[in-house]
């Protein structure tokens, strides 16, 4: 199943169609994403009866917006991937090294992104999405709480991400549109192993960062269980899941967005988010 959002209200895809789910329910379940997702069952079940007739809407991949517009939580994970450590001159980490970005970030999918002073600089995610509550979840269990997968950027304006002693990351990583998510969400079952996806990123038209997610440390169970052994974990939270190598503060000579640049991101399976970036509003 493949959800995605239109004009706020959200809809299922297939292909390059979509079922307004409130139209094609009767009003049985609910316009808003983040109501539906606290219902989430439901929403796969009336899924998988829902004829082709009533997909009717054709899509507009620059309508789409963020599938999960307001999340409650959004959690974040450094260092993720060994080549991403040992570039940013890291050892793998024993523990995953959570951060949060602030949910005001998020965006969707097709986004002009203005850019602060600093240096802003891009990470290719997986992120996930929590589909019913998760509080002490087992790894064995933890792919059961999850309502599905989507891309996502956790671009990082790095002079405020780096400042200070030690660091700290949030407010770095979270200015107005340093979350684009989208185009859709795409439940687990739609692939054949959610955990080995093919990730790419390019910055105007060139590849800058590439993996698969198989290549995790900590795995998309691994880390719902580290996460909800601490914190329950709500409908609609996000969980992104880390980088692979080839960020630009660790390109020789560092490299960052300027006005004019265009980001791609790119994940198996689920489509790609694009943004541009441009100099700040006067």
């Amino acid at each position: 199943m493949r959800l995605a959002v239109i004009d706020g209200r959200a809809v299922l895809v297939r292909g390059d169609r979509a079922a307004d789910i409130r139209w094609a329910s009767q009003g049985r379940l609910p316009t808003d994403p983040m109501t539906l997702l606290e219902q989430w069952q439901r929403v796969r079940d009336f899924a998988v009866g829902l004829s082709d007739d009533a997909y009717d809407i054709e899509v507009d991949p620059d309508a789409l917006e963020a599938p999960v517009p307001r999340p409650r939580q959004v959690f974040a994970v450094a260092l993720n991937y060994p080549p991403h450590a040992a570039e940013a001159g890291f050892t793998p980490p024993d523990e995953p090294l959570v951060f949060t970005k602030f949910p005001t970030c998020v965006t969707g999918p097709r986004t002009t992104v203005e850019l602060p002073k600093g240096k802003v600089d891009w990470e290719i995610e997986l992120v996930a999405v929590i589909g019913r509550p998760a509080h002490h979840m087992p790894v064995s269990r933890a792919w059961e709480s999850v309502a599905g997968l989507t891309v996502g950027q956790d671009l990082s304006e790095r002079v405020s991400q780096l400042q200070g002693k030690p660091a700290q990351f949030s407010l770095g990583k979270s200015f107005p549109g340093f979350g684009p998510t989208g185009p859709v969400l795409v439940t687990p079952d739609e692939f054949d192993d959610p955990d080995d996806l093919e990730i790419t990123g390019l910055l105007n038209g060139e590849v800058v960062q590439h993996d698969r997610t198989k290549s995790m440390i900590f795995p998309v169970p691994e880390l719902i269980a580290r996460l909800s052994a601490v914190v329950p974990l709500l409908p609609g939270d996000l969980v992104f899941t880390g980088t692979p190598a080839g960020v630009g503060n660790r390109c020789t000579p560092p490299r960052y967005l300027t006005e004019g640049d265009e980001l791609v991101s790119r994940v198996q399976g689920i489509g790609e988010i694009r943004q541009h970036f441009a100099a700040p509003a006067t």
